[in-house]
């Protein structure tokens, strides 16, 4: 009886410690500086997406240098693929530690778990649109998105 109640109350224990879980918080890209070195949940609409050779810069809501906040994906360093230029001009949320580089608060992008589109269901089908083989052109053109902006 005595095994009984011990393995009953750890039970209990682990159960109450699993709903005391709190999750990271939402804050606009703008209130990013209050929480460096916070896991936070970031949202802002994506207005400039820069690609360059081994980084992708995505900027919330103003273009660079006045954007408040900051998404850098490391190329090769990421599970993030695809098109990043199908995110400009879409509101997103991205969740990780807050980090302070060059004065500016960023979130490195390591996974595209911690990306969410928002109004978007299937995050991979958004930026890997397939095209079907039997409406493929048999000579392809270039792609339609628009050329990366350099900074």
């Amino acid at each position: 009886m005595f095994i009984l109640s011990v393995v009953t109350v750890a039970i209990v224990k682990s159960s109450a410690a699993d709903t005391n879980t709190v999750a990271p918080l939402k804050i606009s890209a703008a209130d990013t500086t209050n929480y460096y070195d916070h896991v936070m949940i970031v949202t802002g609409k994506v207005a400039q997406v820069t690609i360059r050779p081994t980084v992708t810069f995505l900027n919330l809501d103003k273009k660079y240098p006045a954007s408040p906040f900051e998404v850098v994906i490391f190329h090769g360093k990421s599970s993030f693929y695809g098109d990043a230029n199908a995110l400009r001009g879409k509101s997103i949320e991205i969740k990780g530690k807050i980090k302070k580089f060059h004065d500016k608060p960023e979130i490195m992008l390591d996974s595209t778990n911690q990306l969410a589109v928002l109004g978007v269901t299937n995050l991979s089908l958004f930026l890997n649109p397939a095209v079907p083989a039997a409406s493929a052109p048999a000579n392809p053109s270039p792609a339609t998105n628009s050329p990366p902006e350099i900074m």
